[in-house]
């Protein structure tokens, strides 16, 4: 189901049953390629809205996840996970298009949802 909201220029789109909505940008304005790239994550004046998500992640890479943390402790830098997940999103933004496709290439995709409980 999609929606357009009076409000904004934006199109909510929501799965039937679906708590969750996601807004996503009509404008072109709005493309990290308009102008407003690189650093504008970090760079921002005054607070930022925070948004809180759950994913899902294989157990290989969340090791890693927790190998960086350890890594980050020993450089005298002690760092959430959620930090480096978001170090991660700005060294992805800076990246050339050739690099992220490359990038993700290597990234296997996953079923989307919980994982099983196993009993």
């Amino acid at each position: 189901m999609t929606k357009t909201s009076p409000s904004s220029s934006a199109t909510v789109i929501k799965r039937a049953g679906s708590r969750r909505q996601v807004a996503a940008p009509v404008s072109p304005s709005l493309s990290p390629t308009a102008g407003n790239a690189p650093g504008h994550v970090l760079g921002g004046k005054g607070k930022s809205k925070l948004v809180r998500d759950s994913y899902t992640i294989p157990k290989a890479e969340y090791d890693v996840l927790v190998a960086l943390k350890l890594r980050a402790a020993d450089l005298k830098r002690p760092t959430k996970k959620s930090e480096l997940l978001r170090a991660g999103i700005v060294a992805l933004e800076e990246m050339t298009d050739k690099a992220l496709l490359a990038l993700l290439g290597r990234v296997p995709s996953l079923k989307t949802g919980r994982p099983r409980s196993e009993v």
